[in-house]
């Protein structure tokens, strides 16, 4: 197992008639906690860690990681989960918890409090996660935002750095933004996170998405630690001139699960800073 190394540091006004009730029920169904993982299902303001990922690469279902012993299991949630059973997760021998807090500077996981405060109190090491949209704002903006709204840390022990998710988008691949632009997106993103918190956020990001919208243009491998979407019994090639992953999505099924590159007592080290 490679030594873990973490950087330096409208609509118009209607009476109420059966159409609009519809809707009503139709909003409730894309919110409610077993909604479909199906990203056509989901709203441009509400997206699930590794939603379009799923679309663009290949497996998703569970499989078996060729090395595990060496490894500290975990999963990530948003609010397509609803309240969690954290003791259940504890029992499966789950030992950290990344949260969904935001997307973009508008949305905020309504589930956050439940699922961030219910895997502490179980005993687990949990962070939060922001979903970069690139389209709507800056990404100074972006991490203000995420760190106002359940996204900073604390020196307790028990709190993960912030991740930032970037991933393909819903209206387009990359964005609408050029190569060096994105790279300028996240480096503006890391940079205020850190400003405000001292600590790297974590960067979640599939290395055919990282190739493609930042065309390894941009080195984050000194500063921010790697969380890879790969779903295949190892993790594959890394993005770019990372030499190693802190974390790894190695399936969404039947929700995402994780791995920390080592064992517990190294997890405690990256959430003590």
């Amino acid at each position: 197992m490679t030594t873990l190394h973490w950087g330096p540091a409208g609509r118009a006004r209607r009476r109420l008639t059966g159409a609009v009730f519809a809707a009503a029920a139709a909003l409730l169904v894309a919110t409610a906690p077993n909604a479909s993982a199906d990203t056509s299902a989901e709203t441009p303001d509400n997206h699930q860690m590794g939603a379009s990922i799923r679309a663009h690469e290949p497996g998703g279902g569970a499989v078996a990681p060729a090395a595990v012993e060496a490894t500290t299991p975990g999963i990530d949630v948003s609010s397509y989960q609803g309240a969690v059973d954290w003791q259940s997760y504890w029992n499966q021998g789950k030992r950290f918890a990344y949260v969904k807090a935001t997307e973009g500077i508008g949305y905020q996981n309504p589930y956050f409090t439940q699922q961030y405060d219910g895997s502490y109190k179980v005993g687990m090491i949990r962070g939060a996660y922001h979903y970069g949209r690139p389209d709507l704002s800056g990404g100074a903006a972006q991490a203000d935002y995420f760190v106002a709204h359940g996204g900073g840390w604390s020196k307790d022990g028990k709190t993960l750095p912030g991740t930032l998710d970037i991933e393909w988008g819903p209206n387009s691949a990359c964005y609408g933004l050029s190569q060096s632009a994105m790279v300028s997106w996240i480096k503006a993103f890391s940079d205020e996170y850190h400003a405000k918190t001292s600590r790297w956020p974590v960067i979640y990001t599939a290395t055919s998405w990282w190739t493609q919208c930042t065309g390894n243009k941009g080195d984050f491998s000194a500063t921010n630690p790697l969380w890879v979407a790969a779903y295949s019994s190892t993790p594959g090639a890394l993005p770019y001139n990372w030499g190693f992953y802190t974390f790894w999505q190695y399936t969404s099924t039947p929700l995402d699960q994780d791995y920390f590159s080592a064992g517990i007592d190294r997890l405690k080290v990256l959430a003590t800073g």
